[in-house]
């Protein structure tokens, strides 16, 4: 029987029954401190500096504050000092506020060429999934698997299951790798894919950009993965060679990292394309969504009914008349200059509603000076937008940017639970072009129809 990418890249990292090496730890300000501390109690240095990357984003705020030490929140400010401190005392690459390189740890990796084919990545965050789109094995760790890492570069760990989802069929008009995962999610519910490392393939997904193929690993966590993967192709070369951390050629071992036609997997799942809609959530958790053409459902069960009461939303309502308050376009999972490139050529020439405050949120310093150089911060500004500077910001509930309790936001980050852009925020999580389009009406409309 032949191999699965995802065997292919265990096989040539497991140095012992278990244990694996790991290529890079990406670190960021939140769930560090404590393996920083433990290293130090146990008098250890840092294994491979040269393997480590840290960068500030969840508590950074983003209102344009140039460096840690005027950070307003105490917290916050204290965070990012102890990460800045920490790189310096154990001598680890860091790019923090002021940094022409700081941004959301899953924006930067890729964008420097750190992110390469073939690799194990791990950070503390769950979101370390989203770098399995260029190919690579990558998975959130805990804060003592940190501290591990940090200490031996290696990592102790089971190998987890695998299971393939192949997307088949063309997508509509509209739809895009945001609703892609959202269905995928609908389908198989939060747990669907609890234990196993998911590979997405089939045309759909081959004929993706990168940013879109981030944005399926990224969700793999909110169907319950380990890991989502997706093999390297001529669109991952093409966007990681050259990078200043990546070569300038394509080595020729990127080019094995596929799955043999005659690999198993412990499970399968076909996703017919062409049955997809642009997609809204609803409830409390990512597999609550519905298309945006339907209804917001009848409650079937006590989850649903908590869900309902919690999102202020009633069975039966069309989920066009569902009206907000505030608009995010940004986070790890779509805050990348394609991202923001499909969201501005929908607010050209419109203007935001005016019950709405609605605000973009690039997800580096790169991608927002690229932006600013092709005019697309004009362009949302023109229509109303707040204008942000690079960080986490409001897709997380732990820096300024938070929704008042009770407001109603369409957000193209991942998580939707109760309380996750703020106490009693309700969060409708769409893509770029949906989010651009609600915030433009005052509601969700259905973009494949939409027009002035």
């Amino acid at each position: 029987m032949g191999k699965s990418l995802f065997d292919k890249i265990w096989e040539r990292h497991e140095v012992a029954s278990g244990l694996l090496y790991i290529d890079l730890h990406l670190v960021h300000e939140v769930t560090s401190p404590q393996a920083f501390d433990g290293l130090r109690l146990n008098g250890r240095k840092v294994r491979r500096p040269d393997r480590t990357l840290a960068t500030a984003d969840h508590n950074t705020p983003t209102d344009g504050t140039p460096r840690a030490a005027l950070i307003k929140d105490e917290l916050s400010r204290v965070q990012v000092e102890t990460l800045e401190k920490n790189a310096a005392e154990f001598g680890i690459p860091i790019y923090s506020l002021g940094s022409e390189g700081q941004g959301i740890v899953h924006v930067i990796g890729p964008e420097l060429g750190v992110t390469q084919p073939g690799m194990t990545i791990v950070c503390g965050d769950s979101h370390t999934a989203t770098h399995g789109a260029f190919g690579a094995l990558s998975f959130g760790i805990g804060t003592s698997e940190v501290e591990h890492v940090l200490a031996t570069q290696t990592l102790v760990q089971s190998k987890p299951k695998s299971m393939r989802i192949r997307y088949e069929g063309e997508p509509g008009f509209g739809v895009t790798a945001k609703d892609l995962i959202l269905y995928t999610i609908g389908q198989m519910g939060t747990a669907g894919a609890a234990g196993y490392v998911v590979e997405y393939a089939g045309p759909a997904i081959e004929a993706l950009s990168m940013e879109g193929r981030m944005t399926i690993c990224n969700m793999t966590i909110e169907g319950g993965g380990r890991a989502g993967m997706i093999a390297p192709d001529q669109t991952t070369f093409d966007y990681v060679t050259g990078r200043p951390a990546a070569p300038s050629e394509v080595p020729p071992e990127w080019r094995e990292l596929f799955s043999d036609p005659d690999a198993g997997f412990d499970k399968e799942l076909v996703i017919d394309c062409t049955k997809i809609s642009p997609m809204v959530s609803w409830g409390t958790n990512p597999a609550m969504v519905a298309p945006v053409s339907d209804k917001v459902p009848v409650a079937a069960s006590e989850q649903d009914e908590r869900a309902l009461e919690y999102m202020g939303l009633s069975g039966g309502t069309p989920i066009e008349q569902i009206k907000l308050d505030r608009v995010f376009i940004g986070s790890c999972t779509n805050s990348r200059i394609g991202d923001l490139r499909t969201a501005a050529e929908v607010v050209r020439g419109r203007k935001v509603a005016d019950n709405v405050y609605a605000m973009v949120v690039p997800g580096s310093v790169k991608v927002k000076a690229a932006a600013e150089a092709e005019g697309l911060d004009k362009v949302f500004r023109e229509a109303g937008f707040d204008w942000r500077a690079a960080g986490c910001s409001m897709c997380l509930g732990m820096n300024p940017d938070i929704a008042a309790p009770g407001e109603r936001v369409a957000s193209t980050s991942n998580r939707n639970f109760e309380g996750r852009q703020g106490r009693g925020a309700r969060t409708h999580l769409v893509s770029p072009q949906m989010a651009a389009a609600a915030a433009i009406e005052g509601h969700f409309v259905d973009i494949r129809t939409w027009s002035n």
